[in-house]
């Protein structure tokens, strides 16, 4: 390594990584924010400037927000379901004095699955096996319209998007939990403090950095949910379970095409994640500092 300039060695081994974000993310999200001011349909080459008029369409369009409202229902859901499944998983796990390998492994497994395979998986649960069980085991409580009814198929959409998304969060956590110094529980213990004590008292706050990157990584992937939703519902019954991301596809991709118009509310749900995800990292910094 060059010792005047460590910097430029250690760029010219990031550059790689650099040169691919650029072009397959910033780039495009930079050039989506010039087509948002267009009337572009995503297929021809010429296109018209109207300046903000999409973003004043936006205002009245009831679709866009009834989705925006759906996506903060579930993100608000998945943040706090995912995150506290992982823990307690991650606990339980580290706890055992044997086979943490292997449940590790059993719990990481859905993460390594596409969610739109998971998806259709749970789609022939949720249509055919409940029922089943419903029917022959007299399990009378499973018998529920789990995808024509808004109630039941949000409840599904949460249970498939958890079930997915705990494991990773789980492996974050156990790293975290492997962290904190035996002796402080040790000592803690010999003062007198149960198990939960121990664990809110001192292992809790040990952790809260990997805390704030499970919370952060819930409500990114959350507010771009996209695949779960597709594979199980569509975005129906109607456009009871429409996300945000399926809204913005549906205006780019199908029916009357209109990219500019669509490109115009990605960028609104940009802000929007933006101003949630800086929100939620001041919170969780503060709380980090108060601990």
């Amino acid at each position: 390594m060059n010792k005047k300039h460590p910097n430029r060695s250690l760029l010219l081994f990031c550059a790689p990584a650099l040169l691919v974000y650029f072009v397959f993310k910033l780039y495009p999200a930079i050039s989506g924010f010039f087509y948002a001011l267009t009337d572009w349909n995503g297929i021809t080459k010429t296109y018209k400037f109207v300046g903000v008029s999409n973003f004043r369409e936006i205002l009245d369009d009831s679709y866009f927000w009834g989705s925006m409202r759906f996506t903060l229902k579930y993100v608000l859901a998945i943040v706090v379901v995912s995150n506290v499944v992982a823990l307690i998983l991650a606990v339980a796990i580290e706890s055992r004095p044997k086979g943490k390998g292997f449940f590790r492994t059993v719990f990481y497994m859905p993460n390594m699955i596409s969610m739109v395979i998971g998806g259709y998986m749970w789609m022939f649960i949720f249509t055919k096996v409940l029922y089943y069980m419903a029917d022959n085991w007299n399990l009378k409580f499973l018998d529920k319209s789990w995808i024509g009814d808004p109630k039941y198929s949000f409840l599904a959409i949460i249970i498939v998007a958890a079930w997915g998304a705990v494991g990773y969060l789980m492996i974050i956590y156990m790293a975290a939990l492997q962290g904190v110094p035996t002796e402080l529980k040790s000592a803690a213990s010999l003062d007198g403090a149960n198990a939960w004590q121990i664990f809110w008292k001192v292992t809790f706050p040990l952790i809260g950095h990997a805390v704030t990157i499970c919370i952060f990584w819930a409500l990114n992937s959350g507010f771009q949910v996209f695949d779960v939703i597709y594979a199980l519902t569509g975005g129906g019954p109607g456009r009871a379970t429409q996300s945000a991301a399926i809204n913005i596809y549906e205006e780019a991709f199908k029916g009357n095409i209109r990219y500019g118009y669509a490109t115009a509310k990605s960028t609104v749900l940009f802000f929007i994640v933006l101003m949630v995800t800086m929100l939620q990292l001041r919170l969780t910094k503060r709380r980090e500092a108060e601990l």
